[in-house]
């Protein structure tokens, strides 16, 4: 199983980016995806999940509403749209497959992708 994240980029505060993380060696449908990021010298945080039914949930704290986790099952990719972006946002994301246990929790997921780096100038 592979995971391959990408999208991210460097944007001004206030813009929007959509980040893809495209899966090889399993059908993503049947499984739940998380999104994490982490900035520079912080701890890796939970960002937003989706499961195989495509429930949502979202870090409320860090997302605010401005962040949309979707699933297009043709092309075995989740997507974290990101929108009204600030520099707080600025981090390394990475998309991950849920396993079991807390979605909130990196030990919940088995299989990661490599991340992309998103810049939130201000």
């Amino acid at each position: 199983v592979q995971l391959q994240a990408s999208g991210g980029g460097l944007v001004q505060t206030g813009g929007s980016l959509s980040l893809s993380c495209a899966a090889s060696g399993c059908t993503f449908s049947t499984y739940g995806v998380g999104w994490f990021r982490q900035a520079p010298g912080k701890e890796r945080e939970f960002v937003a999940a989706i499961s195989e039914s495509d429930g949502v949930i979202y870090n409320a704290d860090s997302v605010k509403g401005r962040f949309t986790i979707a699933r297009d099952n043709a092309k075995n990719t989740v997507f974290l749209h990101l929108n009204s972006l600030e520099p707080e946002d600025t981090a390394v994301y990475y998309c991950a497959r849920y396993s079991t246990g807390n979605d909130h929790y990196r030990r919940s997921y088995d299989y990661w992708g490599q991340g992309t780096l998103v810049t939130v100038s201000s």
